[in-house]
């Protein structure tokens, strides 16, 4: 009689998972690697030494301080990418206050909850980005702004935020300019923050990610130092960086793909982090990656398909190339097999995770084989178990289907401010539920099959479909909406909605889609809507969203690739 093996794994390492906290991790870097490029920032002609971020990132956790701000407080950041992000993320750290990254798709009523969710004191924010005017959004929401000192802001709307500072070199009503906040921290700020580098824990909250689910409401993934200071090494450790290296990061910093997998994995390494531009663009990646000789570049499988498909390609020299990392979506096997051969990425891995577990849970490493590489999420990360248990809760046996579940360092401490959701996440053993579907084959290689949850994820962004159709329920025409993921060549899904009208209403798709602009993230807005009369259902009224999706497909003569 021959045994089952289970799904299940676990990361072993030789290395010790790090007990300091990010801005002890941050001093010791420094230290070490003082005169090496640290952070690189194209779109601003910004080119720092470790030793220059070093003191920037002093100078301002010290005038942080200065504002008034204690340890634990939280802070959101609200904003494209940029050196300011990075500086805040580092700053932050050091002073002990939680930083909230807000998305900088957000809009007005998104913003509105996270503020109040987490009762943000302070609140760094762009002026604008694209189309998006935060300084107006921001003065629609808290009228009280324009009339109140700096510091010292009371609106009803957001009660507990004090300080709204911007970035830029323009003077806003009511508001500290971001340049300014270094000047507020004295001899007093410095011995403080000198101070907490011996007092702040490795398991203090440090971070604090929004994602949505089921019920619509976002939800505040809580990480600490611990948290994302070991993935980002342990990611670091995958893709074998070294001091040498200089990673090019068009992915977005409120992600843990910029700030963990980007920021955190060059830190920990002393490599040079890289920004070629404030939000993505092909050019700019490509130009980015040929004059400052990029070892590494990261992308969610759209980026990489809008690079090697632009047309000026050929012109720019990406031989520097080595690794780096495709992740938030499910790749094309085909995308996959281009970014080694034309982009010279030989060492490219795939990570798989989610925000809740800081993000990364398994990972191919650099001298898998390819067609590992190509086909799987790579293995079981160090430090990290994972399981994959069947609709009984019971291990699956390797090569069956189940939901995957992960424990250990990298697992959220919770929810924030919300018992129940973190309980439904993560159960009494300390295993976090991913609602993922995956298979686990005889060597550990972990393979994502599908999706407990229809979550829809269009272009690297998760998005929900209960979120969308609460929206859309408030629109006074609407009596009823489901929403669902499509194929979509360029993004892997697109968002569909099937509406159904209220009786004697009338409504066009445009009018749908001009409802939720300027409301809900430009992503999340439906390419397209069906009108209907009904839904499919079981005989127990349970929608099946699937029958839609086939529909959907079929009507709209869509093909799903083939992904890894």
């Amino acid at each position: 009689m021959t045994s089952v093996l289970p799904s299940y794994d676990h990361g072993t390492s030789p290395i010790k998972l790090i007990g300091d906290t990010i801005g002890q991790h941050f001093d010791r870097i420094v230290a070490a690697h003082r005169d090496r490029d640290a952070l690189i920032v194209r779109h601003q002609d910004v080119r720092w030494s470790y030793g220059e971020l070093g003191r920037r990132v002093d100078d301002l956790a010290a005038g942080l301080l200065g504002l008034g701000l204690e340890p634990g407080d939280r802070i959101g950041i609200w904003s494209q990418n940029c050196s300011e992000w990075a500086l805040t993320q580092f700053a932050t750290a050091k002073a002990g206050l939680i930083l909230v990254n807000i998305n900088p798709a957000y809009r007005r009523a998104e913003l509105d909850y996270a503020l109040n969710k987490v009762g943000c004191k302070a609140l760094i924010t762009s002026p604008a980005l694209k189309t998006s005017d935060y300084l107006a959004i921001l003065n629609d929401l808290m009228p009280e702004l324009r009339s109140s000192e700096p510091g010292k802001l009371h609106a009803q709307k957001i009660p507990e935020l004090r300080w709204v500072i911007r970035l830029g070199c323009e003077k806003s009503p009511g508001m500290m300019s971001f340049e300014d906040v270094p000047s507020r921290g004295g001899n007093t700020e410095r011995v403080r923050l000198s101070e907490l580098a011996g007092t702040l824990q490795f398991d203090d909250p440090i971070n604090i990610q929004f994602t949505s689910g089921t019920t619509g409401f976002p939800k505040g993934a809580t990480l600490t130092h611990h948290n994302i200071l070991n993935n980002g090494y342990f990611i670091g450790e995958a893709m074998r960086l070294t001091a040498d290296d200089r990673l090019c990061i068009p992915v977005p910093l409120y992600h843990c793909f910029g700030m963990v997998l980007g920021n955190l994995a060059c830190l920990t390494h002393g490599s040079a982090m890289v920004y070629p531009a404030e939000v993505f663009d092909p050019v700019s990646v490509l130009q980015t990656v040929a004059d400052e000789k990029c070892t590494a570049l990261h992308g969610v499988p759209t980026m990489f398909i809008a690079e090697l498909d632009h047309p000026d390609f050929g012109k720019f020299d990406l031989k520097s190339l080595r690794t780096g990392i495709m992740a938030g979506s499910p790749c094309p096997i085909e995308v996959m097999k281009k970014v080694v051969d034309r982009m010279h990425m030989s060492e490219v891995t795939i990570a798989y995770g989610m925000t809740e577990t800081s993000p990364v849970s398994t990972q191919s490493s650099t001298d898998d084989p390819l067609d590992r590489r190509v086909s799987t999420v790579g293995r079981t990360q160090p430090h990290i178990e994972v399981k994959i248990v069947g609709s009984d809760g019971r291990i699956a046996p390797r090569g069956t289907a189940g939901e995957l579940c992960t424990r250990g360092y990298s697992v959220m401490q919770g929810y924030w401010n919300d018992e129940e959701k973190t309980r439904e996440a993560i159960d009494k053993a300390g295993w976090m539920h991913t609602g993922d579907l995956a298979t686990m084959d005889a060597e550990g290689y972990v393979n994502i099959v599908g999706r407990l949850k229809d979550m829809i994820i269009r272009g690297g962004e998760n998005v929900y479909p209960r979120e969308i159709e609460e929206f859309l329920y408030r629109h006074p025409k609407i009596q009823d909406v489901q929403v669902i993921g499509v194929p979509d060549d360029k993004y892997g899904e697109e968002v569909c909605a099937w509406v159904r009208l209220r009786s004697g209403e009338t409504l066009d798709e445009e009018a749908v889609r001009a409802y939720c602009k300027g409301q809900i993230a430009h992503y999340k807005i439906p390419r397209y809507v069906r009108f209907v009369d009904g839904f499919p259902m079981t005989i127990t009224g349970k929608i099946q969203k699937y029958v839609m999706r086939e529909q959907m497909v079929k009507d709209l003569g869509l093909k799903a690739q083939k992904t890894a």
